[in-house]
């Protein structure tokens, strides 16, 4: 592709468009100035054959796979290959996806001669969560005479991941985990003996009956005794609803919050993938194996749980571009799939939201399948305004707020009703706020873990 430069305009406005308003005033001279534009035409054309193959010998790579944290400033490792004998001057430019953005559209280059792999460093942001890619660079390269400019597209199959920014939920549970001196943890003191079986050993006055191994006696021919340990290396699942409610804004408003950086609206379902991050972490600083479920109608995401710092970045691929579908959730087909399997006794916390009574029940009888077998936690973030209608906080000045308060305090009502019923199924419930969600989840994981329920 050819595309003419500031300096060709220039020039046509300095030496044709003059010379054909001199033909029409003076007919005298016509026949000169016409040769004159005709030669300048030539010139053009000429400048344009022998910039032709100004692009040849070019190559212009990036990596297959970019990683960037949602929000802050990132780079792109591009690559330029120089296989001529002769310098060049060249601008680039990337076809960026609306998600990321760049302060350089377009740069300007100095290759050297023979240069085999000059290596450009872009500045590229992303705004949103999610997996994008970026498919071609163009690159512009001006003619001999720099009356043209010779441009291409050059194929570029990259694949950007854009991961959410974990540090300020990090600051948020500080104190949970980022407490130095004691492996990224409170000291926490356990409660009871133990599930996980040690070894045997010769019965001592004291010891409770049910300890007592019957068959080891009956063929020692003297009493037998259990003994268990504490379960350090336990089974930690983290279920997210991916479904159309996951969609909703992130905040006490119905309106989507502001962000002076200009990224996009933070989601219900972006709150959760960093909690579910986060959780993790603590999970494998306290010797735990981790998974993630993700589900909307049929189960999107099943990543088994395991530790290491390969097994987090599993995680955090399988979940950095989750996006909500406009679909409800299907409790009962989810259950099913956890109980076929999940083999052994797991702690499953559902981060979902049954303020809708039909997702409630819908939930209720899935969680029959599973309660016995695992114990299972739901967080639920708290819906819009469902809160006491005269809790701390809250003013009521004109009738619209009342209404809005009582409507409110039923929501919160419903809410309370479901988590005693809830309860009687053995299923854990606890509403969250979107800030606290995160340090919530982490604390009663901890307290969990610290009375050996699981």
């Amino acid at each position: 592709m050819f595309a003419p430069t500031t300096k060709l305009l220039r020039l046509t406005a300095i030496v044709p468009v003059p010379l054909a308003t001199l033909a029409g005033i003076f007919p005298d001279v016509a026949g000169l100035c016409v040769g004159a534009i005709v030669l300048f035409a030539l010139l053009a054309l000429v400048d344009a054959l022998r910039g032709h193959g100004a692009l040849a010998g070019l190559a212009v790579t990036l990596p297959p796979v970019a990683r960037l944290t949602r929000g802050r400033p990132g780079e792109l490792a591009v690559q330029l290959h120089n296989r001529t004998n002769r310098d060049r001057s060249l601008r680039l430019g990337l076809a960026l996806p609306p998600e990321l953005e760049s302060p350089a559209e377009v740069r300007a280059v100095q290759l050297p001669i023979a240069s085999v792999a000059a290596t450009l460093t872009w500045p590229v942001t992303a705004r949103q969560r999610g997996r994008f890619s970026i498919a071609t660079v163009h690159v512009g390269s001006p003619s001999p005479f720099g009356l043209w400019e010779i441009r291409r597209g050059i194929p570029a199959a990259c694949e950007v991941r854009s991961y959410p920014d974990l540090r300020p939920e990090q600051r948020t549970v500080a104190a949970l985990f980022l407490n130095r001196g004691n492996s990224g943890t409170h000291a926490q003191r356990l409660v009871g003996k133990g599930r996980e079986f040690e070894k045997l050993r010769e019965y001592l006055p004291g010891d409770p009956a049910e300890d007592i191994h019957w068959r080891a006696t009956a063929k020692r021919q003297q009493p037998v005794t259990k003994v268990f340990q504490l379960e350090r290396t336990q089974e930690v699942y983290l279920v997210l609803d991916a479904s159309r409610l996951s969609a909703r804004p992130a905040g006490r408003s119905t309106a989507p919050p502001t962000d002076e950086r200009g990224d996009a609206p933070e989601t219900v379902l972006d709150r959760c993938v960093s909690a579910a991050l986060l959780l993790a972490a603590v999970a494998e600083r306290q010797g735990d194996l981790f998974g993630v479920i993700a589900f909307d109608d049929r189960v999107r995401r099943f990543v088994r749980a395991r530790t290491g710092r390969g097994h987090f970045a599993a995680c955090r691929d399988a979940l950095h571009h989750l996006q909500s579908r406009p679909v409800s959730p299907d409790f009962e087909d989810l259950c099913a799939t956890l109980r076929v399997r999940l083999r052994r006794r797991a702690l499953v916390v559902f981060l979902t939201a049954l303020d809708d009574s039909v997702l409630a029940e819908s939930f209720v009888r899935g969680a029959d399948l599973i309660a016995r077998q695992h114990l299972v936690q739901v967080i639920q973030p708290r819906p819009p305004g469902a809160e006491p209608a005269f809790s701390p906080g809250r003013t009521v000045q004109t009738g619209d707020d009342l209404y809005a308060a009582l409507g409110g305090h039923l929501r919160w009502q419903r809410l309370r009703e479901l988590e005693q019923g809830l309860r009687r199924h053995g299923v854990r419930f606890a509403v969250s706020d979107h800030d606290a969600m995160t340090g919530q989840l982490i604390r009663q994981y901890l307290d969990i873990k610290a009375r050996q329920l699981i």
